[in-house]
């Protein structure tokens, strides 16, 4: 038996809801489903709760669960992000670091060495751990955003990150769970 068919109770109570009344069971749904559910499903749902107008936009959604998770799931966000966005949005964080009062982490280490090994060509984003504790969920607001308008299906590579995290996903609200559990059920009925 597949999972659709396991879980057809909790996906029958999503048929028909609405971000702005989710069941009271929400939380527990998505903690059931996403135990069970394969990855796939559970970042299609992730995405459309992101790109839904019933949610806060995208940016600041990825900054709330940047500001709640743990260094290699932050360096696995802004690892994706920073692959999208436009060497120019690049230059102006860094030099806004370089401004700001944390200016000697932007010199040669943290973030601001990263971005500037990313302006220099030399290879794709590598950011640690380490250096994604130093990012601040503004900062991540601010890159999702640019990274959104550069390429919507950053969307996507960020939905496939936390779909491993379902605890995380939670901060996010009833809301977007219960798009992410309609869409799951949506995904049902046209199978």
């Amino acid at each position: 038996m597949d999972w659709m068919k396991q879980m057809g109770d909790i996906l029958d109570r999503y048929g028909d809801a609405t971000p702005d009344r989710p069941p009271e069971t929400v939380q527990t749904d998505f903690d059931v489903l996403a135990q069970n559910a394969p990855p796939a499903a559970v970042s299609e749902g992730l995405s459309a709760a992101f790109r839904s107008d019933r949610t806060p936009e995208f940016a600041q959604m990825a900054s709330q669960l940047f500001g709640r998770a743990s260094g290699p799931q932050r360096a696995g966000m802004l690892n994706a992000l920073l692959a999208t966005v436009a060497p120019i949005v690049l230059q102006q964080i860094l030099a806004r670091r370089q401004r700001g009062p944390s200016s000697g982490a932007a010199q040669g280490g943290g973030l601001g060495g990263v971005l500037e090994k990313i302006l220099r060509g030399d290879g794709p984003p590598k950011v640690t751990p380490e250096v994604a504790e130093q990012v601040t969920p503004q900062e991540v607001e601010e890159i999702a955003r640019e990274a959104e308008k550069k390429d919507p299906s950053v969307i996507d590579r960020i939905s496939e990150i936390y779909a491993q995290q379902p605890q995380l996903v939670k901060v996010l609200g009833a809301a977007a769970l219960a798009i992410a559990l309609a869409r799951m059920a949506q995904r049902r009925n046209t199978l």
